[in-house]
């Protein structure tokens, strides 16, 4: 006679789910929300409001000179689309900041292998739009260099944070070499705008990881000469060097988005009644600085800058007590990244660089690029996502380089009235 099993109540239903899937899909936006950093969140927001009304100002100098005897784009075409792409943009990064920092990590990782993949792809199947061919078309027309940026960063930052395993591994040789190679790719089409920043995203790394000077210093000698022959080699970057070191004409772009930025003053002309602008090319996009000057003056130019100023020290602020590495390494690229294109954006409507073909971000018109920038600050707001009710227990960046109070290494000692009994 076999012995019967004894009755178990319950023992044939299914294990019960770790409490993360029995969350609502309420109480986790409850949590993405207290960990978010609201305040660069509300920053950025700003940013593209203020946007929205210069590519509204913008708009009609740009349907103006597209305009042809066959077709003829109203004032606020531009504007009208931007609209549409905006919220595609902000849909892909709240998105993209609901994930966690490993599912960014991961995301980072993949999008830099196909972006670094279309790459090969560009100078052979891409599209070819004033005379360089950057743009790729896969059911809707972009740039994979565009994209390529925050993954690349997310990318070097995790290769980079491969050293707290094991610090014998070639982590500069691998940095450099792909840098090398994105750079390459990037000069076949030509883009040595966005090698630039590419470049800069790689020294940030670089100079975090505390690699050591003289292997730094060498690297660093091998980029001046790439640029060097690049200046030899690229004959529309020399045209450009040689115009802004010898002075432009007044029928040179930079020298008419500066002389556009200077005529409103210190308060604007007014909404709609610059007169420059309708010259300008490309007003909506890469000279949207100068039309800010001129509609809205000086005034609301400086707003702008103290807008990027502020998010890229608000992130840095939040970065200073992060003990993660690779979070700090992708936190700073990619805010060096966004910053970093502002700054040449904002320089070149000065007169104060070459021209470069670079998109203010978040506030020119774009469509891919803006989605690409977005998809930037996403993974930024992701990767900086941090629990407010848990305190660090390690030295974070801030406690090295003496920012702020150290935190307790140890357990937390004893009362008195507990030692007096034991």
């Amino acid at each position: 006679m076999t012995p019967t099993q004894p009755f178990v109540p319950g023992a044939r239903r299914r294990p019960p789910r770790s409490p993360a899937h029995q969350l609502p899909r309420w109480s986790m936006m409850k949590i993405w929300w207290r960990e978010i950093d609201r305040v660069l969140l509300g920053l950025l927001l700003l940013l593209m409001t203020l946007g929205t009304i210069a590519v509204a100002a913008a708009s009609p100098a740009s349907a103006g000179r597209l305009s042809t005897s066959a077709t003829t784009l109203e004032p606020l075409y531009f504007f009208y689309r931007h609209l549409g792409w905006q919220a595609v943009a902000l849909m892909v990064m709240f998105g993209v900041s609901m994930l966690s920092r490993a599912n960014a990590r991961r995301l980072g990782v993949l999008l830099a292998a196909a972006m670094l993949a279309l790459l090969f792809i560009v100078p052979v199947f891409g599209i070819e739009i004033n005379g360089a061919r950057r743009w790729i078309n896969l059911g809707m027309q972009f740039q994979p260099s565009e994209f390529l940026k925050p993954a690349f960063a997310v990318g070097l930052a995790w290769i980079v944070s491969w050293r707290m395993r094991d610090p014998n591994l070639p982590v500069l040789a691998i940095c450099s070499a792909l840098t090398g190679l994105v750079f390459v790719l990037l000069m076949m089409q030509p883009n040595f705008g966005e090698a630039i920043l590419f470049g800069g995203i790689w020294l940030v790394m670089i100079l975090l990881a505390g690699f050591p000077v003289q292997r730094f210093g060498m690297v660093i000698g091998g980029a001046l000469l790439a640029i060097t022959a690049t200046y030899f080699l690229y004959d529309n970057a020399r045209h450009r060097i040689d115009a802004f070191f010898g002075g432009g004409t007044a029928y040179d772009q930079v020298d008419l988005a500066s002389r556009t930025l200077l005529a409103g003053g210190w308060t604007g002309a007014g909404y709609g009644l610059g007169i420059r602008k309708m010259s300008l090319p490309e007003a909506h996009t890469d000279y949207i600085f100068s039309v800010i000057g001129e509609e809205f003056g000086l005034i609301a130019c400086a707003v702008i800058v103290l807008i990027y100023l502020a998010i890229v020290v608000r992130v840095l602020i939040r970065l200073l007590d992060e003990e993660d590495l690779f979070a700090l390494l992708a936190g700073t690229g990619l805010v060096t990244l966004f910053g970093g294109q502002a700054v040449i954006n904002i320089l070149v409507n000065l007169q104060l660089f070459p021209s470069k073909g670079m998109t203010l971000p978040l506030v020119s018109y774009g469509g891919s690029s803006t989605i690409a920038v977005c998809l930037t600050m996403g993974l930024l707001i992701a990767i900086t996502r941090r629990n407010p009710f848990l305190k660090s227990r390690s030295k974070g960046l801030g406690e090295y380089l003496a920012f702020g109070q150290a935190q307790p290494m140890t357990d937390r000692p004893c009362s008195p009235k507990r030692e007096m009994s034991a």
